[in-house]
């Protein structure tokens, strides 16, 4: 139960404001010994915990998924191979695994969703990153617009999309090989750009490390840049950004 949904309870009548003294005493985090879940963080930040899958055991992940999905009512894990996935749906059969983005999730119906993030991508082997980025911002209530395989190499792609770029409130390049793709959307839109570099790419491309260099060194203003691979944290940011948009144009 959320602080918003034990508000209303109480000006409805629905408990008592002793029990709602309850609910914020309690702490602010769930201790699992090998994990502390933190329930507070939607509270302090807008956004419930995420789960990172990749390394965790199957015993730990399970209990992590179970307990965060009985805090939030919705629970977002990445980087979940298709063995973790296959084993949480044994025991939550509503669990949606995307094999693609390696994002595993159990969402609450009907969710609002506001704004536009749009994501753009250099190529078509860029695709699984720009999903993560894309699905943990519509996961947390964004509308994201997806323009795929428009990289610099035949940038008139680009500019039949154009206008739906510059629509939106935030911007997402992801791009391998030399990175070119976040400078050129840079150039081209008033909205904050966030780059991200993916390990796609020949042996100079040194698993990202190229295109994070030309990213980080761009000429172009307005952009920022996260670390190689990382599509949830641009999703992540972009939403951040969507929503000051959305309340900007209110």
């Amino acid at each position: 139960m959320e602080a918003h949904e034990v508000l209303q309870k109480v000006k409805s009548g629905e408990i008592s404001v002793e029990e709602a003294e309850q609910f914020f005493r309690r702490e602010p985090f769930e201790e699992m010994g090998y994990a502390k879940i933190d329930t507070h963080r939607k509270l302090r930040s807008g956004f419930a915990e995420v789960i990172f899958c990749s390394g965790k055991s199957t015993e730990h992940l399970l209990r992590i998924f179970g307990k965060i999905y009985e805090e939030e009512g919705e629970v977002l894990g990445t980087r979940a191979s298709e063995e973790q996935a296959k084993r949480i749906q044994e025991v939550y059969p509503e669990a949606e695994y995307d094999p693609l983005s390696h994002i595993i999730r159990i969402e609450k119906k009907e969710k609002q969703h506001v704004g536009c993030i749009a994501v753009c991508t250099a190529g078509t082997a860029d695709i699984s990153v720009a999903e993560e980025a894309a699905q943990t911002a519509e996961y947390f209530g964004s509308n994201v617009e997806r323009i795929y395989d428009v990289g610099v190499s035949g940038i008139h792609r680009l500019l039949a999309n154009l206008k739906e770029v510059q629509n939106a409130n935030c911007i997402i390049a992801v791009a391998g090989m030399e990175g070119a793709l976040a400078s050129v959307v840079g150039g081209l839109v008033d909205k904050p750009v966030i780059a991200v570099p993916t390990s796609v790419g020949y042996g100079a491309n040194f698993h990202g490390l190229s295109a994070l260099l030309t990213m980080i060194n761009s000429c172009a203003n307005g952009i920022a840049v996260v670390n190689i691979d990382n599509g949830y944290g641009a999703g992540y940011i972009a939403t951040q950004i969507n929503r000051l948009g959305v309340k900007h144009e209110n």
